[in-house]
């Protein structure tokens, strides 16, 4: 009796481990129940592979939570998964969920800084980005840059305009760190190379009429040549005279249009009123335009004004450049 009793006790575990064997391959090769456009998952810091396999039941991924932390067990994986968003899509398997847990490849979300725009809609645009951990509420133009480790530089210009990746939480400071350092990197490369003989005596000299350079124009063939006047004007000890900064000395004064008692304006940043460069950048410069003003183009134009198209009419002559504003400006 005894012997039939282990003999049965051991058929009935042969058969159960049989059936486990059978359910455990079948829980490997079955996908998850993930929705068919996939699905965001946000693994929280301090997470265990425990709490993921119960989460992913509670949601009706997965029927038998513990298959997964068998698996990633027995992978030896189970300690390795990272914190993080990830991208969870439709038609995953227990295994490749386990390998993306533990691939670090977050969910990454991008932010644009603009060519031209100015540190406060740099800001504005940061702050509007939710991915992005929000530190700067409150902070001035000085706190910021102090808080970045640039304490005496001010703000404008110093940020290149790209797109950026990042993942989820990163911070505002960070962000704006990032892009600091890639201007920095742009103009520690290009600066050495530019063309002998500029009226620049730094590559900050080169950020500051780059940024002017691209509030003249959006057209790109231009930007070499409009950096060409600026760079006879001012070896000509001649104003630049240029109305981007002109609005940027203006403010918030700024509506529109800009009235001659504008031009007038006792400022630094006025460059119909005081010779030479600004004090600051008044935009961030792209790539295009930085490179623009290190390799100016040649010609003996002195003068342009707008098409009313974007694009520019140009002068040697202050005589032809009236005409051209009768013809483009005042339509006579």
């Amino acid at each position: 009796m005894l012997q039939k009793f282990f003999g049965l006790l051991f058929l009935t575990a042969s058969i159960f481990l049989g059936w486990l064997m059978l359910d455990f391959n079948h829980f490997i090769d079955t996908p998850l129940q993930i929705p068919e456009g996939g699905e965001v998952y946000d693994l929280k810091a301090g997470s265990t592979i425990s709490s993921v396999a119960a989460g992913m039941h509670q949601r009706g991924y997965l029927k038998q939570p513990w298959y997964l932390r068998l698996i990633a067990r027995w992978d030896g994986t189970a300690n390795q998964i990272k914190a993080g968003e990830y991208h969870l899509s439709h038609g995953l398997k227990p295994r490749d969920l386990v390998d993306v847990l533990i691939s670090g490849k977050v969910v990454s979300y991008s932010l644009t800084l603009v060519e031209g725009w100015d540190f406060k809609q740099s800001l504005q645009a940061i702050r509007q980005q939710p991915a992005l951990k929000q530190t700067l509420e409150g902070k001035n133009p000085e706190q910021i840059m102090e808080m970045l480790g640039y304490p005496d530089q001010h703000p404008e210009g110093h940020f290149l305009p790209d797109t950026y990746q990042f993942p989820r939480g990163t911070t505002d400071l960070a962000f704006l760190k990032r892009a600091y350092i890639a201007m920095q990197h742009l103009l520690e490369k290009e600066w050495p190379n530019r063309q002998p003989g500029l009226p620049l005596n730094s590559p900050y000299d080169a950020l500051i009429l780059a940024s002017i350079v691209e509030k003249e124009t959006g057209v790109a063939r231009e930007r070499p040549v409009i950096a060409g006047v600026f760079t006879r004007r001012l070896h000509k000890g001649m104003k630049l005279q240029t109305d981007p900064t002109v609005i940027y000395a203006m403010g918030e004064e700024y509506k529109g249009n800009i009235r001659r008692r504008d031009l007038k304006r006792d400022s630094p940043y006025n460059t119909y009123f005081y010779k030479g460069l600004t004090p600051t950048p008044i935009s961030m410069p792209g790539a295009d335009a930085i490179r623009a003003v290190l390799h100016p183009a040649e010609g003996s134009a002195l003068y342009f004004v707008s098409k009313g198209d974007g694009s520019h009419y140009f002068s040697a002559t202050l005589k032809e450049h009236n005409r051209a504003v009768r013809k483009y400006q005042l339509k006579k």
